[in-house]
């Protein structure tokens, strides 16, 4: 029941919507990529899973038609990171922002192509935005390696050994950090390989990846979101509750 309540819960937020959706979709296509390629008698099975997760992409899309102004706060409140210490991080982070604010109406052209409401090339648009999504994706690597590192350079000497100077509550809080970094770190890359994958052909390993191949990689990334979320809940309500 408390699982049902931790769902129900999770559900009645945008964010928590999405991420659901976003899992589902991609295991769906993991599952039926498998059953495709894998199991002839399956292959039925498979494909209607197929068609599942493609709609569950577009699901998404749609909902994205509204991100906008959230974004734009987002990147407004930012600015130019002002109030970050490190300068590496704060242009990092102001490209990113910049990529994301640009990805949204190229996504959101490209969709309008499609429906047909706008009389206009979709594969270009798509194109676009699908590079300004690798971008930020690339930058966001660098960005959580970074701070990852720069984390561990502060909790361990050369020796391997603790930094004894630090408090424990403080260490803790940075060891929770720099974890925190590295799953980001593993969540974009498993995101980058897609993104990649949907570049136009002649670009790296773009239109290589099978089916299955593009649902796992989804798949490691959702999880990965979604545990952080449900990580980041947990501290707030352990928070609340002292």
């Amino acid at each position: 029941m408390a699982l049902l309540n931790s769902l129900a819960s999770s559900l009645e937020s945008y964010r928590g919507r999405d991420r659901l959706i976003r899992t589902l979709g991609y295991c769906c296509q993991l599952v039926g990529g498998v059953l495709v390629e894998q199991c002839p008698s399956r292959s039925e099975m498979g494909k209607r899973l197929l068609v599942v997760s493609a709609q569950l992409s577009h699901c998404r899309t749609v909902l994205r038609l509204f991100d906008d102004p959230a974004m734009f706060v987002y990147t407004k409140q930012y600015g130019l990171g002002t109030e970050e210490e490190d300068i590496f991080i704060r242009c990092l982070s102001v490209l990113s922002n910049m990529a994301d604010q640009l990805y949204y109406p190229c996504e959101h052209i490209a969709w309008a192509a499609d429906a047909k409401v706008l009389q206009v090339d979709a594969t270009r648009w798509w194109t676009l935005s699908t590079a300004l999504w690798v971008l930020s994706l690339l930058l966001g690597v660098i960005r959580s390696l970074w701070t990852a590192l720069k984390l561990r350079q502060k909790l361990w000497n050369p020796t391997g050994a603790f930094t004894s100077q630090l408090p424990r509550s403080k260490r803790r809080a940075m060891e929770a950090r720099m974890w925190s970094e590295v799953l980001t770190l593993l969540s974009n890359l498993a995101d980058l390989a897609n993104a990649v994958h949907w570049l136009p052909q002649g670009v790296l390993w773009a239109g290589h990846f099978p089916p299955w191949l593009v649902g796992l990689m989804g798949t490691i990334s959702s999880l990965l979101s979604m545990y952080q979320a449900a990580r980041a809940g947990g501290t707030a309500e352990a928070d609340s509750s002292r």
